[in-house]
Order: C-alpha cells, then sequence, then structure tokens
C-alpha cells in the first residue's frame, strides 16, 4: 500500500510540473496587412515597444517584430529583420506568451533588455545587441539596464578638458569632458579622417562608436584601420549599417548610447561617435511616415524632432562625478546645405560644432576643420584666460587673412 502511494506521489509530481509549464491560455492574433515595412495585426493589443513573433501558416519560419503603434483593434508591427514567407493569416504571437514551435514552449520577455557591460569590450554587435564578429555570444555576465531620465540639476557640470589628441581641437576649440559636439560635413570632405583621430588619440577609459545607417563595408574598415588593435580592445562597436531595417536602425544609435551611459554610471570616462545621427534621423523618418505621420520639413514628420533631443541629452555628465561621456555625432549636409533641418536642430541641441570645410579638404589639408564656422560653447570654461586670449587672436588672423586673400 505504502509503495502505490509513493508512486501515486511521484506521478501527481510529474503531472504538475507538466501543468506549470503548460500556458493557461494563449494569446495571438492575425497578420491582416502588409503596408510597406509596416505589419498589420489583429486580434493582439499590445503596448509600445513590446516584442512580438510572426509565425508563417506553415509553422516553418518566424520572424521577430516590434510594436510601434495601434489604431482601435489593428496593432502596427515593425520587423527587426527582412520578412520573407509571411501570408495573410499568419500567426502572431506576444513574446511574453509561451509558444510551441516543435520542441517544447519557450518565454521571451515582453520588451527585450539588450545586453551591457564589460564583456561589451573588444566587440561587434549590431543594433539589437547580437555580435557579429564571430568570437561568440556576448550576452554572458552581462548586466541588462532600463532606460532613465537624469534629473538636469543632478548633472556634474563640466569643468575638465578632453585631450583630442588633435592640436587643432585642443588648441582653437577645446572640448570639455561630458560636452557634445556635432560634426557638421557634406560628402567627400574628410569626416571619416576626424573621427578615426578622434577614436585613436582622445584620451579615455572606454570608446563606444555607434554606426549607424552607413556603407556596411565601412564596419571592418573602420574596426581593423580606423581604431587599430590598441583601441579596439577598449571599444564597443555597434553597427547598423544601411541594409538594416529603420528599426534596426533606430535601436542603433539608441543602443550605442544606452552603452555609453551603463560605463559612464561605473565611473568611466567614455567617448561616444555616432556616426551618423542623420542616418538615426532619416530612420525614424521612414518608420514616422510608415505610420501615416504628416510630414512638415523636408519630409520629416514631428516625432524625429522629439527624438532627437531625447536621444542626445542621455549623454554628458551624469549625477557620479567620476564618469563622463563626451559625444560626437557626425551631420551630414546634403549639398553643403547648413540649413538642413535636421543640421538646424542638431546645431541648438548640442554643445558645439564642428564645421568641415570642402575646400581644405580639396587641398589635402586634414582634418578640414573650418575655424571660422566652427565653435565649443564649454571652452571658456575649461580653459585658461591666456589660452582663451591666444586662441581668439589666432581666429581673428585666420578671418582677416581668408578674407584679404585673392
Amino acid at each position: 500500500m505504502t509503495n502505490q502511494l509513493l508512486e501515486f506521489a511521484e506521478q501527481l509530481s510529474d503531472v504538475r510540473e507538466h501543468l506549470t509549464a503548460t500556458p493557461r491560455s494563449i494569446r495571438e492574433g492575425k497578420l491582416k496587412r502588409v503596408s510597406g515595412i509596416v505589419l498589420e495585426v489583429e486580434g493582439l493589443p499590445l503596448s509600445i515597444g513590446s516584442s512580438a513573433t510572426i509565425v508563417s501558416q506553415a509553422g516553418d519560419l518566424s520572424f521577430d517584430a516590434e510594436c510601434i503603434g495601434f489604431n482601435g483593434g489593428i496593432t502596427y508591427l515593425m520587423p527587426l529583420d527582412q520578412v520573407e514567407g509571411i501570408a495573410p493569416g499568419a500567426l502572431v504571437y506576444p513574446a511574453s506568451t509561451p509558444v510551441d514551435y516543435g520542441g517544447g514552449y519557450t518565454t521571451k520577455e515582453a520588451i527585450k533588455p539588450l545586453p551591457i557591460g564589460e564583456a561589451l569590450l573588444g566587440r561587434v554587435v549590431d543594433g539589437l545587441g547580437r555580435p557579429i564578429d564571430g568570437k561568440g555570444d556576448a550576452s554572458q555576465n552581462i548586466t541588462r539596464q532600463r532606460r532613465t531620465i537624469l534629473n538636469p540639476l543632478d548633472r556634474t557640470p563640466i569643468h575638465e578638458p578632453l585631450d583630442t589628441g588633435i592640436r587643432a581641437v585642443n588648441g582653437l576649440l577645446t572640448v570639455g569632458r561630458g560636452q557634445r559636439v556635432g560634426i557638421f560635413a557634406g560628402s567627400g570632405v574628410g569626416k571619416s579622417v576626424l573621427l578615426g583621430m578622434l577614436a585613436r588619440n582622445c584620451v579615455a577609459d572606454v570608446i563606444v562608436i555607434g554606426l549607424v545607417g552607413e556603407r556596411g563595408r565601412e564596419v571592418r574598415e573602420f574596426c581593423e584601420e580606423t581604431l587599430g588593435p590598441e583601441s579596439f580592445r577598449r571599444a564597443v562597436v555597434v553597427a547598423a549599417p544601411a541594409d538594416a531595417s529603420p528599426l534596426a536602425r533606430s535601436k542603433g544609435g539608441s543602443y550605442a548610447t544606452d552603452v555609453a551611459t551603463w560605463f559612464r554610471d561605473q565611473g568611466k570616462h567614455v567617448v561616444l561617435i555616432v556616426d551618423s545621427l542623420t542616418r538615426y534621423a532619416m530612420a525614424l523618418r521612414e518608420i514616422g511616415l510608415s505610420l501615416g505621420e504628416a510630414p512638415v520639413a523636408r519630409g520629416y514628420p514631428p516625432s524625429v524632432f522629439a527624438r532627437m533631443p531625447e536621444l542626445v541629452e542621455r549623454v554628458g555628465n551624469g549625477a557620479n562625478p567620476d564618469g563622463s561621456i563626451t559625444a560626437f555625432y557626425t551631420v551630414l549636409l546634403e549639398g553643403d546645405d547648413t540649413n538642413d533641418p535636421v543640421a538646424d536642430t542638431a546645431r541648438g541641441i548640442l554643445d558645439g560644432h564642428f564645421f568641415l570645410s570642402r575646400e581644405l579638404a580639396d587641398s589635402g589639408h586634414y582634418p578640414a576643420i573650418d575655424i571660422e564656422k566652427s565653435i565649443s560653447r564649454v571652452m571658456p570654461k575649461v580653459s585658461s584666460r591666456e589660452h582663451l586670449m591666444s586662441a581668439r587672436r589666432v581666429k581673428q588672423l585666420y578671418s582677416r587673412y581668408m578674407r584679404g586673400r585673392d
């Protein structure tokens, strides 16, 4: 009798474990329509930023997507990768729902936090935190964090200069630790040259590089040639090239900022390089227009000009006086037009701007910084009076020379 009771208890325990692993209910929606890069799903309400999985009717294909909006009973999703082989009626599951793909139930978090931590140093990841350098998983022993808004009164004032290793910058456009600088340039004027000089020569504990929307071939070149082995060991490269989805490109800029803020909060001095802020804005434009937002300035919807300050304001100095983020954002000037809406917005939210001169670049002068048009707004706070007077005198003499030459 006792053996029978023990056997029954074991069977009951097995049944209990099976019931625990089995979902009580499975929420699912159906793909109703695909409009450009937006997937319209009915029957599955989701919150903004929540992850979802789209499964083909045959069950042989699945894709990850993210909720970017909703209207009535329709939820708008945007895929994180290219979507092929999906037909109307495909099932869509929230990522928090256990779903059986044939090998048992798997569960994902509703809003996926991205990997952040020391293990990312010397690694190249995409805008979703997935390693693309062939060195294995980068998520082991990595802290995951949520974004928080920093109280402006908690920020440590900028009072210390940053040695960029570039004499033209150190002498005439001195940058402070925690400053945010825009590098404004048209095509072919030495933007990559200046970024490489900054990445190699800046005195910093960690370098975070966000390559957003640029050519894919430049990623390897930047890691191997521009950075070099010594600088690469203390760098984290987030690559979201031009062929990535708009959502992945926008996440690339945000993720690079997340990584930089984590290291800052650990007391590290960080240099953040984002190439480029314009491509980030273009990715946001694609998302906004796909959702039906009205274009207000050269095709850019209003949400773009709300998200740009949101990204930039997360960097700089934090509450910990031992850490800082000095950020350099490249801004592309189409046709060398300085009144481009993205460039105009960037000038207003950054702490300084370096304009690159096509004339100097054509003459072989690098870095091709136009010191007349460029400014560092924190230079008076981090430089001595003698330094400021000397820099002002050099600018005056240079300006007179440029105006008086034939």
